[in-house]
């Protein structure tokens, strides 16, 4: 059985050390694997880690990519785009990046930061005055009853821009765990996370919503991205989805990455989950990623490949320029990659269980930036890495990090959303494992 598996699934894992020209209009790849510091032999472990997790069926396929002193090491496609429709995966298979879409909205702010347009430490008030009258949801019990109320308290300080973008604002989701304000993001007509909005009616719904927290004194992952989405619209003057493919993707060649993917030949090629055999359904999507949604979210929107991605990460581990396109400078990378985190930073309840090793606390050795996790020391985390490494991830499943100390970005591309952590964890150990200079 699983010999005939083999031969039917050997045509869909296809090894790709490719030319220049097939590759992402202009990373090269290197001689081998050698040349850049890797084990050949070593790397066959993810081959066959991978390779036989599709044959398992714990994924339905997958892309990894690896990339160090700017030449692709590794580059390999797994299973199946689709295993229900048994179409292979290919190495420019686009996939629903989710909270990878992150790094890309905050990159936009950054650049808007150095037009002079707008400034990290201003009130997001600022930009947006709807903004600018929040409370905070604090629950109290009554001593008498016992009974669980939420009292409405006056912020302390307004949240800046930079609290949106180290996720310290206040706001949170309504998606994860459980809270009496949460409770009000999720009634059906307060709901700010709703694909059928726009990022203005989105501002608004937060507006008459309290924060969860008091501004700086939380890290609570949440809709703070979404929130710069809209400031983005608001300083430049265009939509989101404009400004990233002016101003981000079309300069850096991302062919494929946007906010859906267009056209037939892009939809053709749009990696789907698998189903799961547990309950004979797929998992659930935010949306289709068919056509335009009408809620352009900086937070969660995009669609990518991980040739794009790799492209993209290439750019910060340059400083800012690739291909002779410079987008920021250095030193905004420097300040993007440092932790924003300050020492008695508390974290939400739920932090932990929606992220445990990549969690960015102190226990762990981490920290958070300008749009992505940071790695502030290396043994108190249980994953290899070095101190520097900043990272994000996706909720269906795709994964990423910089390695500016190795000179070396990872891209994980896989739609198993309940694997996520699994895979996250395992990327690491097999790509550091490779390395031998």
């Amino acid at each position: 059985m699983k010999s005939n598996f083999r031969r039917a699934v050997a045509p869909f894992i296809v090894v790709l050390f490719i030319t220049v020209t097939a590759f992402a209009q202009g990373l090269p790849k290197a001689k081998n694997p050698e040349e850049l510091g890797f084990s050949s032999e070593r790397l066959k472990k993810i081959t066959a880690v991978i390779a036989a997790d599709v044959e398992a069926g714990k994924i339905p396929g997958a892309v990894v990519l690896l990339v160090r002193k700017g030449k692709v090491a590794y580059f390999e496609a797994f299973g199946f785009q689709d295993r229900e429709k048994k179409i292979p995966m290919k190495r420019d298979s686009i996939f629903r990046i989710a909270s990878m879409t992150k790094p890309f909205t905050s990159l936009a702010i950054m650049m808007l930061v150095e037009e002079g347009k707008l400034q990290l430490a201003y009130p997001v008030s600022k930009y947006l005055p709807e903004l600018k009258e929040l409370k905070v949801g604090v629950e109290r019990s009554d001593p008498a009853t016992g009974k669980k109320e939420l009292v409405l308290e006056p912020i302390e300080r307004e949240m800046t821009v930079q609290d949106l973008l180290r996720h310290t604002s206040g706001i949170t989701y309504g998606l994860f765990g459980k809270s009496m304000v949460k409770d009000l993001y999720n009634q059906k007509d307060a709901n700010p996370f709703d694909f059928t909005q726009t990022n203005a009616e989105m501002v608004t719904k937060l507006s008459r919503l309290p924060l969860q927290y008091q501004p700086g004194t939380t890290w609570d992952y949440s809709m703070s991205t979404d929130v710069l989405g809209r400031i983005v619209e608001v300083v430049s003057g265009l939509e989101l989805d404009a400004f990233i493919a002016e101003k981000i993707t079309k300069p850096l060649k991302l062919s494929d990455t946007a906010f859906w993917a267009d056209g037939e030949k892009r939809v053709a090629r749009l990696a789907e989950p698998q189903v799961d055999p547990t309950t004979g359904k797929k998992p659930a999507l935010f949306h289709d990623s068919l056509q335009r949604p009408k809620w352009i979210a900086g937070g969660a929107g995009m669609v990518s490949t991980a040739a794009d991605y790799a492209r993209f990460s290439q750019m910060f581990l340059n400083g800012g320029t690739l291909d002779g396109v410079r987008l920021v400078s250095p030193k905004t990378i420097e300040l993007m990659s440092a932790n924003h985190l300050l020492p008695g930073t508390k974290y939400s309840p739920v932090s932990y269980p929606l992220f445990q090793g990549i969690i960015p606390s102190p226990e762990a050795g981490q920290g958070f930036g300008l749009g992505f996790a940071v790695r502030t020391d290396t043994g108190r985390n249980s994953l290899h890495g070095s101190i520097g490494d900043y990272f994000w991830a996706g909720a269906y499943g795709t994964y990423f990090w910089i390695d500016p100390k190795e000179q070396m970005a990872v891209v994980l591309m896989m739609h198993a959303p309940a694997l996520r952590l699994d895979y996250r964890y395992l990327m690491r150990g097999l790509v550091y494992q490779a390395v031998i200079k």
